[in-house]
């Protein structure tokens, strides 16, 4: 059954990763999606690839006129936007005393600006149009609790679930509901990266931080970005309809609450 038969979707930083993995599921789902990233020609050829009912759009969260350009494409194309996944941000780390003001303003502008804003513009067009719809904001288990090396990252996860809380307070009253999902430790192209920062900082050898970090989780392995994707579909069905503000930990048993 198609769960999503019907609905567009917009998905920030869609072009790889657990973003690509989302638009993938929807379209599986029977979902329109707007596979919305800063690098148009990946997410053209992700597009392409995962079929015709996706199509690439460019969207740089951190400029406001991009998001409204964006937004305004794909209303336009699609007749009007049912679900958003905040899926794009930005990872890096350093110890308290070595973070620079330009690694924390580049991650507030991405993960919680960025979120806020294609929240809001997505929230306007979908009052506009008057039928509701489904926000989903991507935190992480970093956002629930502080880590040594990780505190601008965790801190602009803390955000996302704070806003997360508020937006849905405000936005439930329009019918749409915004809800969050917090991953763990997820393999793929984004922890090739969180490794070799830890490899730098802690002094480890490459893959080092990877498999230690993945045999601690209780499940018994790092997720994958396939393992959020029934969450994501879920939160955008009717089945989700009384869910409001909330965070759902998806991530092996790594953190409970």
């Amino acid at each position: 059954m198609a769960r999503l038969a019907g609905k567009t979707a917009v998905i920030t930083g869609a072009a790889r990763g657990i973003g690509q993995a989302f638009a993938e599921r929807y379209v599986a789902e029977g979902a329109t999606v707007a596979v919305a990233d800063i690098d148009l020609e990946r997410a053209t050829v992700t597009a392409a690839r995962i079929g015709p009912q996706a199509f690439a759009v460019r969207l740089d969260v951190s400029n406001q006129a991009s998001i409204d350009a964006a937004v305004q494409t794909v209303a336009e194309r699609t007749g009007g936007i049912d679900i958003l996944i905040n899926n794009a941000a930005l990872f890096d780390l350093a110890p308290i005393v070595e973070i620079t003001r330009e690694s924390f303003d580049r991650l507030f502008a991405i993960n919680v600006a960025g979120t806020l804003f294609t929240l809001q513009a997505v929230a306007k067009s979908m009052i506009a149009r008057g039928k509701g719809g489904k926000i989903i904001n991507m935190a992480s288990q970093a956002g629930r609790r502080g880590e040594a090396l990780v505190g601008v990252y965790c801190a602009t996860k803390a955000a996302v679930i704070s806003l997360t809380q508020s937006a849905g307070l405000d936005l439930i009253r329009h019918g749409i509901n915004v809800n969050a999902i917090a991953p763990g430790v997820v393999d793929g192209e984004h922890w090739d990266h969180v490794d070799a920062l830890f490899a730098r900082h802690e002094n480890l050898a490459p893959g080092e931080k990877k498999r230690s970090v993945g045999a601690a989780v209780p499940f018994g392995r790092m997720g994958t970005a396939e393992d959020l994707t029934g969450m994501a579909v879920f939160l955008a069905t009717k089945d989700a309809d009384y869910i409001v503000a909330q965070t759902y930990n998806v991530d092996g048993g790594n953190w409970m609450n």
